[in-house]
């Protein structure tokens, strides 16, 4: 392949729902996607290797800011929380995008998003659906690698629900956090159990946070998406807190939540979820941690990217 075949994109790892690089979760963000087919787009993402990497392009309509697309490193998918984020605080960060609201063009339709002027991001979520489902807990169990007590006791007030705001997930409380800490997952498991119930991956948190002002701490694994441990999860968060207000699970529902995830693989971060009625929103803080250039070959060959 010589020169005249080959292009680069300027490629950035942004930590999403993190103050420090290395934190949070890494999204790939691809600022100027124009051009590239859906063939480098999923090479890219292969490439980068983060859980989903956003490209972003500019959109014809007047009332879109931008165009999103989402790969994981095997897949695109509709949505996700935590490459927005990254991209809008990217883009900020720049001086491409103001501070205030706009409007994102995604798989999954046109979406909400702000800006703070102190640099949070925020991303509205499709309208939230909640459905409680009667699970195996041994079979949960068995798959996520905790004792079924442990979810058994918990879920006798907080059922399992299949929960979206865009993307569904399984959500399954866990009554400690040393019992969440120590989950040892079969992934092919996992993977089975998410696709018996049409759900992206599973989400399971406790109340029993590590910080005092946090309102739970979540793991989530995706395996049928390329996913094993998503380190903080924008999407599934949004849905999490769609399922507490839906169950109840508040004397005095609360309007804006924080929750852990991510510290379990070294990866810490915090996102914040909003839910009022049936608007519910995520959002947090990011950091570039890695800003160069891709070679890419042409879309119509199958070559490996250089680095």
């Amino acid at each position: 392949m010589d020169d005249s075949d080959t292009e680069t994109r300027r490629t950035l790892i942004v930590d999403a729902f993190a103050t420090e690089p290395l934190a949070g979760n890494a999204a790939g963000v691809v600022p100027d996607a124009s051009s590239l087919d859906d063939g480098q787009m999923a090479a890219i993402a292969r490439e980068l290797n983060a859980s989903e990497t956003a490209f972003l392009t500019d959109d014809a309509a007047d009332d879109v800011d931008r165009r999103i697309r989402y790969f994981t490193p095997t897949q695109e998918v509709d949505l996700c929380g935590h490459a927005t984020v990254a991209s809008l605080v990217h883009l900020h960060g720049e001086g491409v995008l103001d501070a205030g609201e706009g409007r994102l063009r995604t798989n999954a339709g046109v979406v909400g998003v702000e800006v703070t002027d102190d640099g949070v991001a925020w991303m509205e979520t499709g309208e939230p659906s909640v459905e409680l489902v009667d699970v195996d807990y041994e079979r949960v169990g068995e798959a996520l690698g905790i004792d079924h007590a442990a979810l058994q006791d918990v879920g006798a007030d907080l059922p399992a629900a299949v929960a979206t705001v865009g993307l569904p997930f399984l959500v399954v409380p866990v009554n400690f956090l040393e019992r969440l800490g120590g989950a040892d997952p079969d992934l092919d498991a996992v993977a089975a159990l998410a696709a018996e119930y049409d759900a992206t991956g599973v989400y399971a948190f406790t109340f029993d946070a590590l910080d005092a002002d946090s309102t739970l701490h979540a793991r989530m694994w995706a395996p049928g998406a390329g996913v094993p441990e998503d380190p903080v999860t924008g999407t599934a968060s949004g849905a999490c807190g769609a399922y507490l207000h839906h169950v109840d699970a508040f004397d005095d529902p609360p309007r804006s939540m924080r929750f852990e995830q991510g510290h379990f693989v070294d990866r810490p971060g915090l996102v914040r979820v909003d839910v009022d009625g049936d608007d519910v929103r995520v959002g947090g803080r990011a950091v570039t941690a890695l800003d160069g250039s891709l070679t890419i070959p042409p879309g119509d060959e199958d070559d490996i990217l250089e680095a």
